[in-house]
């Protein structure tokens, strides 16, 4: 019997993990699916020769249009209740690596498929690229994030345009209310993420994860509570190796070889 082709896929290039959802034709979430991607951020968490991710869609087409409702289709409130979960786990595990991910929209983001892009840290879409969260037009909601996560990137006015109007938006437009990052030419994405990637390996993965923490503090902590924790992390950081070789290594006008990651 031959093995399964896995949902995702996982390659990596230098300090770079590159995570290709590849569920053909419109590479969609499954159970399976997302408790790979859960897996394999978790296994990156914990390699220290990778400081960053890209996430893209198999094909030209879709970079993932969202959910399989098949899985729905039946109305029952448990297979409802375990999907939201399993969605919930997987995307929160993405927002919380501890590395820099970036998304390389290559083509459709729906649903489920904008949420995952919405979890990780910077979007990099292509001309061609459209992004909604229709969900509400067949009698559901964004459960993994989307509400939180897109309100909080372009605004409630967007985030109210796009979930309770249904509107669906192309790349220059996603660029322009701040959805996005860059935009690129058809077929660019994925070389464009990859070099914003590697520019992380010349940051230290120790104070890559502490910033990464503090600015997503800010989305639920005033900033006169965050701004003490910011001089506290700034005082642990010289616990760490990387501190005296990042330091040392500028001084010294040479390239730092980071050993915390």
């Amino acid at each position: 019997m031959s093995e399964s082709k896995p949902s995702i896929e996982l390659t990596t290039q230098g300090h770079v993990a590159i995570l290709t959802m590849s569920n053909p034709p419109a590479n969609t979430w499954t159970k399976d699916t997302l408790i790979d991607l859960k897996n394999k951020v978790d296994a990156l968490n914990n390699d220290k020769n990778i400081y960053a991710l890209v996430l893209t869609g198999e094909g030209e087409k879709f970079f993932s249009a969202g959910a399989d409702l098949n899985v729905f289709a039946s109305g029952d409130k448990g297979i409802a209740a375990d999907m939201s979960r399993v969605f919930g786990e997987a995307f929160e595990a993405l927002t919380n690596y501890r590395g820099v991910s970036v998304a390389a929209i290559n083509g459709y983001a729906m649903g489920g498929g904008l949420e995952v892009a919405l979890a990780c840290d910077i979007r990099i879409a292509e001309q061609q690229a459209q992004m909604a969260l229709p969900e509400a037009k067949v009698g559901l909601l964004p459960c993994a994030g989307g509400t939180q996560n897109l309100a909080w990137l372009v605004g409630e006015g967007w985030a109210k345009r796009m979930i309770l109007c249904g509107e669906r938006l192309k790349a220059d437009k996603a660029l322009h209310i701040g959805l996005v990052e860059e935009v690129v030419g058809q077929g660019e994405s994925f070389a464009a993420a990859l070099n914003l990637a590697n520019l992380v390996s010349e940051q230290s993965p120790s104070s890559v994860a502490a910033c990464k923490t503090l600015i997503q503090k800010g989305r639920h902590q005033p900033m006169a509570s965050v701004l003490p924790f910011e001089r506290e992390l700034f005082v642990g950081l010289f616990d760490t190796d990387d501190q005296k070789e990042g330091v040392n290594a500028f001084l010294e006008k040479r390239k730092a070889k980071w050993v915390n990651g």
